[in-house]
């Protein structure tokens, strides 16, 4: 059985090449010397010293191999510091036994007999306070190594008890007469365990292995979600993008302001020919500048301000005192970028909602602060029919925005104004995306 046992553990050995199923083959090796009788073939000094040090190595390679198979080194380092002081006794103790088997010149039976007896009674005391605490470890896998140890420990009892009725090397008679019996079987159902929990400790790591499989199946299978969202996402973006460049166009060639503006500009040609020219220089100006801003992302502020300046002009000549205008924007800004054509509909909203009269004007106020930010305000004087709105302007300026991975506009009324703020983007944040 021992045999069998270990043929086993040597194919697992090989197939999982861990510490742990080297320092089992070896402890059974040791064992496999102990349990087997070689006094016919071998000399006597040799049977001797395989005798008393077989099951000491034995219990030598325990020690590592519980520390191995338990982690005893963290979990119980009181009793991993006994193995340790206790494996530099067996070290001693196999010395000792080589001194006396090999060097001294006559045989000393009773001082062979009585090292082998008291190196056996001190395992067996250790042995039963290493099952009194690997006992605090409640998992399944200790319970099989503690079941190995209390059956090594109590047929090794056995063994040495019936030992003092019926020599050891005595061999006939049943089975239950002889000693070394109830040392094999122990060694057998010790074995028994160790291989069970040995395997059931396999069966959990490799229930472990496949839990962390279905995990980064399922990791996987959330990035790839993640990236297909991500790709909708950008594909969602595409498709706003092409919305605002509709909306866009759609702003630029209002019909309602070309048609007010060619209005305006027949009645100056017969009234006032020198401002009708005037007039048709900004409009010319302005849609210029309507046209070109289509192909571009970004525009720097000097060239929206000299832009709305002429927007405003227009809308001036229109409106007369009605409309006014005031910039105050640092210098420091004019080389900030924004959306184009984000001022002019900021105006065009204001004057759409609101009422433009000389005696009521229509103020807007356009200026800068010292965090990089450009307010649009207008006080609000709301027209007495309702002029139905979609949200075009506004909408396409926050599309704009949030297209750019911009702060969003933020729109507010306070005391009497509407303020739309919006975040300046400098050349530094644009080499940085």
């Amino acid at each position: 059985m021992v045999t069998s046992i270990l043929l086993l553990n040597i194919i697992q050995w090989i197939t999982y090449r861990t510490r742990i199923y080297g320092l089992y083959t070896l402890y059974m090796l040791a064992w496999f010397l102990r349990v087997q009788t070689f006094g016919d073939w071998l000399p006597p000094q040799v049977s001797y010293f395989v005798r008393a040090t077989s099951s000491m190595i034995a219990f030598y390679i325990y020690f590592d191999f519980a520390d191995a198979f338990l982690n005893i080194r963290q979990r119980l380092p009181a009793l991993y510091r006994l193995f340790e002081y206790i494996k530099s006794c067996l070290l001693v103790y196999i010395g000792f036994q080589a001194v006396i088997c090999f060097v001294l010149a006559d045989w000393h039976p009773a001082i062979y007999e009585a090292a082998f007896s008291i190196i056996r009674a001190l395992l067996a005391i250790a042995g039963f306070y290493a099952i009194y605490e690997l006992l605090k470890l409640k998992d399944i896998v200790s319970r099989y190594f503690v079941a190995g140890t209390l059956f090594i420990q109590i047929g090794s009892l056995i063994s040495q008890a019936f030992s003092l009725i019926k020599p050891v090397d005595d061999l006939t008679g049943p089975f239950w007469t002889i000693s070394l019996a109830y040392l094999q079987l122990g060694v057998v159902l010790e074995l028994i365990c160790f291989s069970l929990g040995l395997s059931y400790g396999q069966r959990q790591i490799a229930i472990r292995h496949a839990i962390m499989e279905q995990e980064l199946a399922r990791e996987r299978e959330q990035r790839r979600r993640e990236h297909l969202e991500a790709e909708l996402s950008v594909q969602r973006l595409e498709q706003e993008n092409t919305e605002v460049h509709i909306r866009a166009l759609q702003v630029q060639v209002n019909p309602h302001f070309l048609f007010n503006s060619l209005n305006v500009l027949d009645s100056l040609i017969d009234d006032d020919p020198e401002q009708a020219r005037v007039f048709l220089e900004e409009l010319s100006t302005v849609y210029r500048y309507l046209l070109r801003s289509n192909k571009e992302q970004l525009t720097d502020l000097a060239s929206e301000l000299a832009f709305i300046q002429s927007y405003f002009n227009l809308l001036r000549t229109r409106h007369g005192s009605g409309l006014q205008l005031s910039v105050q924007v640092d210098e420091a800004y004019l080389t900030y970028q924004l959306p184009p054509l984000t001022l002019q509909l900021l105006v065009e909203n204001a004057v759409k909602h609101n009422s433009v009269l000389p005696d009521q004007p229509l103020v807007i106020a356009i200026a800068t602060d010292e965090e990089a930010q450009l307010s649009v305000r207008n006080n609000i004087q709301r027209k007495t029919i309702r002029v139905a709105s979609n949200g075009v302007g506004l909408s396409n300026i926050l599309a704009k925005y949030q297209m750019l991975g911009q702060p969003v506009p933020i729109i507010q009324e306070i005391d009497g104004q509407f303020v739309v703020t919006l975040s300046l983007i400098s050349s530094l944040e644009l080499r940085s995306q």
